[in-house]
C-alpha cells in the first residue's frame, strides 16, 4: 500500500450520493458528474424505478438461488426474448454482471489446446475469462486488422478451436472496433467472434448497439450489460439457440451463482421500452460528446466516452482535482486500469448533461490539453 501511495496509484472509495443522472453530492458539495456510465439517465427514470419497485413487491428482493435450482423466473424469459429480438439473435441468456458473463462464456467454448486472440485493450473480464479457459491467449494490437490477420494465419492452424474477443466500444478510449473487418477475418479462419458491447447498447446503432453499425458483421457471441445505458445491473449474451442452450447447461457463472434479482430484470425491460420509444434520448450522449470534442478541436467522438490523455498518474490526479474545484467531477483513470504513461480523465457524456455544463467542462479541460 505504501508503494502504491508513492506512485499515486492507491485507490480509495469516496462516499458519493447520486442525486439524479447528472448531479452528485460529495463531502457536502454538489457536482456535475462526467464519470458515470448512466448514459441515458435511466437509473433515475420514474418508469424504470417503478418497474423495479413493483417487481420487489410482487416477487421479493432476491432470486433465492441459481436459476437451475429455484426455477426460472418468468421475467427472465421475457427479458431474454426481448434482448434476442433487439440484437437480431435466436436466443439470449441473462447473467448477474458483465464480469460474470465473460468470465463464464469464454471457458465454456474454448480450453486447453484452443486459441484466444483478444484486442490488447479489451476489458479486464475478457482477460479473466481467457485465463480461466486455459487456452493459448495472445493479444493483437488495438484495432489493428493486419496484426489480427497475421496472428490468425500463423496460430489458427494448430488450434482445435479459435475465439477472437474484443470490446465493441472500448471503455477507456471510447473508440469502436471495426467489427465488419474482424468478422470477415473470423469467417476466413473458422474462428468465433465475441463482442463485449457494454458501452454500445442503448447509445449506438439506434440503441441496438455497435454491431448495428456494421450490418454485414456476423457476431457469434453478443455480450452486453444492463449497468450502463439501461441504468440497472446485470448482463446478457445473445447467440444461436443451440449456443444459448449450451451456456445454460454448462456455464459455471450461470449454474453456480444466484440468479439476478427479479427487480433488475423488470428495470431492464422498462429501460428497453424507453430506448425503443425515445430515439432522441438515445442520440443525445453521442451528440453531447461531439459538442465537447468540437469545442476543443479534438477528433469527433465515436461514442459517449472521451478520454483526455495526460500521461502520468500525478498529472491526471491534479487535473481531476482542478475540475473538482470548479464543481465538475471527472475521475482520474490510472494504471493498471490503463497502460503505463496513459493516465487520463475519462469523460462519459449523458443525455441529461445540459449543453452549458458540457461547454463549462470544455473550458475547464482546455488548459490541461497543453500539459
Amino acid at each position: 500500500m505504501a508503494e502504491l501511495e508513492a506512485q499515486s496509484l492507491r485507490r480509495t472509495l469516496k462516499p458519493t450520493r447520486r442525486i439524479d443522472g447528472v448531479w452528485v453530492e460529495r463531502g457536502g458539495r454538489r457536482y456535475v458528474s462526467f464519470s458515470c456510465n448512466d448514459y441515458l439517465g435511466l437509473s433515475q427514470h420514474p418508469q424504470v424505478k417503478a418497474a423495479a419497485i413493483a417487481a420487489v413487491e410482487a416477487y421479493g428482493a432476491g432470486a433465492g438461488a441459481s436459476r437451475l435450482v429455484t426455477g426460472d423466473h418468468p421475467l427472465f424469459e421475457r427479458l431474454e426474448a426481448r434482448l434476442a429480438a433487439l440484437k437480431g439473435a435466436e436466443a439470449a441468456c441473462v447473467f448477474g454482471s458483465g464480469y460474470l458473463a465473460n468470465a463464464g462464456i469464454i471457458p465454456t467454448f474454448v480450453g486447453r489446446g484452443d486459441l484466444i486472440l483478444a484486442d490488447e485493450l479489451a476489458h479486464a473480464c475478457i482477460w479473466a475469462g481467457a485465463k480461466l479457459a486455459g487456452a493459448e491467449t495472445i493479444a493483437f494490437r488495438h484495432n489493428d486488422m493486419e496484426d489480427l490477420a497475421a496472428k490468425l494465419a500463423a496460430l489458427r492452424p494448430g488450434a482445435r478451436r479459435a475465439l477472437v474477443a474484443t470490446d465493441g466500444v472500448f471503455s477507456m478510449d471510447g473508440d469502436i472496433a471495426p467489427l465488419d473487418q474482424i468478422s470477415r477475418l473470423c469467417r476466413a479462419h473458422d474462428a468465433w467472434l465475441l463482442v463485449d458491447d457494454a458501452h454500445g447498447l442503448g447509445v449506438l446503432g439506434g440503441g441496438a448497439g455497435t454491431a448495428r453499425l456494421f450490418p454485414e458483421a456476423h457476431v457469434d457471441l453478443q455480450m452486453g450489460t444492463f449497468s450502463k445505458a439501461l441504468g440497472g445491473y446485470g448482463a446478457y449474451v445473445c447467440a444461436s439457440a443451440a449456443v444459448i442452450d449450451f451456456i445454460k447447461t454448462r456455464t459455471r457463472t450461470v449454474i453456480y451463482t444466484t440468479g439476478l434479482p427479479p427487480a433488475n430484470a423488470a428495470a431492464a425491460l422498462a429501460a428497453l421500452d424507453i430506448i425503443a420509444a425515445e430515439p432522441e434520448r438515445v442520440a443525445a450522449p453521442l451528440a453531447k460528446a461531439r459538442r465537447f470534442t468540437a469545442a476543443l478541436g479534438l477528433p469527433p467522438a465515436e461514442s459517449a466516452v472521451v478520454p483526455i490523455l495526460l500521461g502520468e498518474a500525478e498529472t491526471a490526479l491534479a487535473a481531476a482535482a482542478d475540475l473538482e474545484a470548479q464543481g465538475l467531477l471527472a475521475v482520474a483513470i490510472r494504471p493498471p486500469t490503463v497502460p503505463a504513461g496513459t493516465a487520463r480523465l475519462r469523460l462519459a457524456f449523458s443525455a441529461g448533461h445540459p449543453d452549458e455544463a458540457v461547454d463549462r467542462l470544455a473550458q475547464a479541460v482546455r488548459p490541461w490539453l497543453s500539459q
